[in-house]
């Protein structure tokens, strides 16, 4: 047998050589057991290893789970320092001041906002500390001691709360409202409490602006019944005054409180529409060609009649350095002169003095600044009066009792249109020494348009021109305007220094002579005008009064024409280019009197639902002798217009009608197609007169607005506009 080594379990066994059988065979059965020894361990050994792969795989497992564990414990150590650090910033950056009491009712934690509340730096001074002793840090104890009274009342119930609390003075005082609310584990056992401070000082001033406007509007609502019941207690009274009476001039006086009364309840109208366009943020403006001083002369003819009536005297001055033409909204610039003037006549007492003033004050890349100004001598405003007087819906003087009327919004109004136009507007005014109200606006430079004020083939540099008014500011703006117009002037301030004057020159040409003044008034010195001097002369009467008050007496001394004040440049080239013409006549004429056109022969059609209206529109114009055809709605004008395009010339259109609307039916008349159809003039008639109201009428093919109530004098215009009047 050969040599081997067997090794099991530490055994090792060493061949050896048997010389007999017996030894042989004990050496076989050692093989044998060897054998099955081997075969044992071998046995053991896979077992061994079984075991060991199990071991690895179990201890790998147990790693694993290791790694989990730690890995959640870290995620979850992770997740809390994250919600931590949100309620830190949640905490901190709360707008609400928040205390945390523990189980003792110390404080535990504070918001910044409480720190900043308390005026502490150091949060760590006041944690552990108690109630009584925090709100003993506070600037003003007492108030503090009064909360931590009520808190410490009700917070021993340890029961949700909430109670309010002021603090501060008068100028500075801050509302808040403090809830306590107890904390609880889920056993239902107190840990403590949060303290919440939600301040609601702005939430309280805005219900008290709100309370105010409301009680205000409340206000205005109360004062404009009053407004409106008054021209309409007018217009009712007199209307029944006028069935009753069979005087022609009782019927007559009665129609004229009427028509005032009116035009007053107009105005208050549309205040309350621009108003509520302001608010809506509808109010918008145009961007027309137009004249400064026909705007300006516009602006007297509305407010003078008041003038006149309170026979006070106004004044206007234009600067020279103002282009004639401006590109801008001159109906809103218009409305907010109105309105200053307005005012200015209801607060100047009679007699008082009303002054206008124009000046550029500078002009850049064609865009002009103007400066406009209205001052009177009336009872002027004190700063407190002045404080409400740009405010909607309120006004100096807002008891019932007041003295003086209105709305309380045209000067709200005023101040928007002015800022809407790139300016400003101010009040400068003393408490009974009158007020001036100043705005400045920016307008473009329109196209300038040459043409001579007065006949060039005149020199009239040698007429000869006296004007006598006690009003030194007229006298003064009169020669202004006579340089301008190259005119050489004399002026007097009294009547018996124009008649010195006149006896130590030779005479003059023309004469423009006040009729009010104090001393000798302009008709005893027209009589005495002519009296000293030739009859060729010509006297112009000058005043803001109606020329037919005095015309009988100005004829009877001498007077040849009239000229209305406040004076314009234009008005005086009109008025001497009447005089080169009528140098030779001596009867005074009314320059302000025109002969109404006539348009017969030509055929409108007017589409108009309200019978009243449709009446008033015939009788006005039919002194004019046009003819006229009516349709009650829309669908009926355009079926009118479709049978009979070659008759009608015009058509004026109501917007709001019924089946067809006016907009519609506009529409449909250009949708014929025909030349008549496209060419014929459609003129909007409607009460809605705001610029967006305006483009939807152009947008649907109409040519020109007019708004209602009609005016006549705009109606007319519009006529002449569109149609030939014929020479009578």
């Amino acid at each position: 047998m050969d040599e081997t080594d067997l090794t099991a379990e530490g055994v090792v066994l060493e061949g050896t050589n048997v010389g007999n059988s017996g030894a042989e065979l004990q050496g076989e059965t050692l093989v044998e057991e060897l054998r099955a020894q081997i075969a044992t361990l071998q046995k053991n050994d896979k077992k061994n290893k079984r075991e060991i792969t199990r071991l690895q795989q179990a201890l790998t497992q147990e790693k694993y789970i290791a790694v989990t564990k730690a890995n959640q414990l870290t995620a979850r150590l992770l997740a809390q320092r994250n919600r931590d650090r949100y309620m830190k910033l949640l905490l901190g950056n709360s707008p609400d001041a928040i205390l945390l009491l523990d189980q003792d009712s110390r404080l535990a934690y504070c918001s910044d906002s409480f720190q900043g509340m308390v005026g502490i730096k150091d949060v760590s001074s006041i944690i552990g500390r108690t109630l009584e002793e925090i709100f003993s840090l506070f600037p003003d104890c007492d108030q503090a001691t009064s909360c931590f009274d009520s808190l410490q009342k009700r917070s021993n119930d340890k029961q949700i709360f909430e109670m309010g609390w002021d603090i501060g003075d008068e100028e500075n005082e801050r509302r808040f409202v403090v809830n306590f609310t107890p904390m609880r584990d889920q056993d239902n056992e107190h840990e403590g409490a949060v303290i919440l401070f939600h301040d609601i000082t702005a939430l309280v001033r805005s219900r008290m602006e709100a309370e105010r406007a409301n009680q205000a509007k409340s206000v205005f609502l109360s004062s404009m019944s009053h407004e409106m019941r008054t021209p309409m207690n007018a217009i009712i009274g007199m209307t029944t005054i006028a069935k009753g009476n069979t005087d022609p001039e009782r019927k007559d006086y009665c129609l004229q409180k009427i028509e005032d009364a009116s035009v007053h309840l107009l105005g208050i109208i549309n205040d309350i529409l621009d108003i509520s366009k302001i608010e809506a943020n509808k109010l918008e403006l145009a961007h027309d060609l137009f004249q400064f001083e026909k705007m300006m002369q516009k602006v007297v003819n509305v407010i003078n009649y008041r003038v006149e009536e309170k026979k006070q005297n106004f004044i206007i001055h234009a600067d020279e350095k103002i282009p004639a033409s401006l590109i801008g909204d001159d109906q809103r610039l218009a409305q907010v002169i109105v309105n200053l003037l307005s005012n200015a006549v209801k607060f100047t007492p009679e007699e008082g003095k009303i002054r206008l003033t124009a000046e550029l004050l500078q002009e850049e890349n064609e865009v002009c600044t103007l400066k406009i100004s209205v001052s009177d001598t009336g009872i002027g405003l004190s700063e407190e009066q002045q404080a409400k007087l740009f405010v909607p819906f309120q006004q100096a003087d807002g008891s019932t009792s007041r003295k003086f009327g209105g709305t309380g919004l045209g000067l709200a109004i005023s101040k928007r249109i002015v800022e809407m136009m790139g300016g400003s507007m101010w009040i400068e005014s003393t408490l009974g020494e009158g007020a001036t109200f100043t705005f400045v606006i920016q307008v473009t430079r329109g196209s300038e348009e040459n043409h001579a004020a007065l006949p060039a083939h005149v020199n009239w540099r040698n007429a000869r021109v006296l004007t006598v008014d006690d009003d030194l500011e007229t006298l003064s703006y009169f020669k202004e305007i006579a340089l301008r117009l190259g005119i050489s002037c004399d002026v007097a301030s009294e009547s018996k220094d124009a008649l010195e004057t006149i006896k130590e020159n030779r005479d003059y040409d023309i004469y423009f002579i006040d009729w009010h003044m104090p001393d000798m008034d302009g008709i005893e010195l027209s009589r005495h005008i002519r009296e000293l001097r030739r009859s060729d002369s010509i006297i112009v009467m000058m005043s803001s009064i109606e020329w037919g008050t005095i015309e009988k007496q100005a004829k009877a001394a001498g007077v040849d024409k009239f000229l209305s004040k406040p004076i314009f440049p234009s008005s005086i080239a009109d008025c001497l280019s009447d005089c080169l013409r009528d140098s030779s006549l001596h009867t005074a004429k009314d320059t302000q009197s025109e002969t109404l056109d006539s348009f017969g022969g030509h055929c409108i059609l007017m589409a108009e639902d309200v019978d009243i209206n449709r009446e008033i529109v015939c009788t006005l114009l039919e002194p004019t002798e046009l003819s006229i055809d009516c349709a009650e709605n829309g669908a009926e004008a355009v079926r009118m217009f479709e049978a009979a395009q070659d008759k009608y010339e015009l058509i004026l259109m109501d917007m709001q009608m019924p089946e067809v609307d006016g907009l519609e039916a506009t529409r449909r008349i250009r949708a014929l197609g025909t030349p008549q159809a496209e060419g014929v003039p459609i003129i909007a008639m409607t009460a809605n007169v705001f610029r967006e109201d305006k483009e939807q009428c152009y947008i649907a093919g109409m040519n020109d607005h007019i708004g209602k109530p009609l005016d006549f004098n705009e109606l007319i215009d519009k006529l002449r506009t569109y149609l030939q009047p014929v020479d009578g």
